[in-house]
């Protein structure tokens, strides 16, 4: 046999064998990306997640800056401009439901009715109303928690106005999981109100991280949590 028809297919395998690097952006490991990239599902990308960007968070394989930290609040005048107080932290608004009864998100600011001030609460009734907090990834009442319920409590029983509860979840876990996470933590509440005498019609909703803008512990502990409101 011709030995040159031998060498062909060897030279064919082993051309298979060691294959060509796929064509960037296109990767099988880190290694075919460029330098401070990652091979993330056959795709290079600056990131995996928010830990590779340096404090950054990490958005659709890209870095981008963390905004900055939420501050303490107990009005929309205490705020930056672009931003509300909400749930008791200055930050933009991202929707109407979270600006009180009446009121409309505009550029990250709460145009707010019917005197609600954006302190964690609504003041539309005839009382304010406080938002109950939750422990991570629980549904359960806290002692603080009841004790927020229960001022809620006496504020509803002065009057027959329908009252929302809506639930809300920081942005850790899915949004399936958060969304059924959220639904339970207002239905906490609402329980606990109708243990506690309140005859309002009590409606419960479901954000999930709909609202969620926290980036730390801090902020992700503002956002577990079920605001009540007119």
């Amino acid at each position: 046999m011709n030995r040159g028809h031998l060498l062909l297919p060897v030279a064919a395998l082993l051309l298979l064998a060691t294959g060509c690097p796929p064509k960037y952006p296109k990767c099988e490991q880190d290694k075919d990306c460029h330098e401070k990239e990652y091979c993330v599902n056959g795709q290079c990308q600056q990131c995996r997640g928010d830990g590779d960007c340096g404090g950054g968070k990490c958005n659709g394989g890209r870095c981008e800056a963390a905004p900055p930290q939420s501050m303490a609040c107990s009005d929309d005048s205490q705020c930056p401009a672009g931003q509300s107080c909400i749930g008791g932290q200055c930050k933009p608004c991202t929707a109407d439901t979270q600006c009180g009864e009446g009121g409309k998100c505009s550029a990250g600011r709460c145009q707010r009715g019917g005197g609600d001030n954006g302190g964690g609460g609504t003041a539309t009734g005839p009382c304010k109303l406080v938002p109950v907090m939750f422990d991570f990834n629980e549904y359960a009442l806290t002692t603080e928690a009841t004790g927020a319920i229960d001022t809620d409590a006496e504020c509803l029983k002065k009057s027959k106005q329908p009252v929302t509860l809506t639930g809300h979840t920081d942005q850790r876990g899915t949004e399936e999981y958060n969304l059924a996470l959220s639904d339970k933590r207002a239905q906490s509440v609402k329980d606990r109100l109708t243990r506690m005498g309140v005859s309002a019609a009590l409606k419960t909703v479901a954000r999930g991280e709909m609202d969620a803008s926290g980036h730390d512990e801090a902020g992700w502990a503002q956002d577990r949590r079920v605001d009540v409101s007119w």
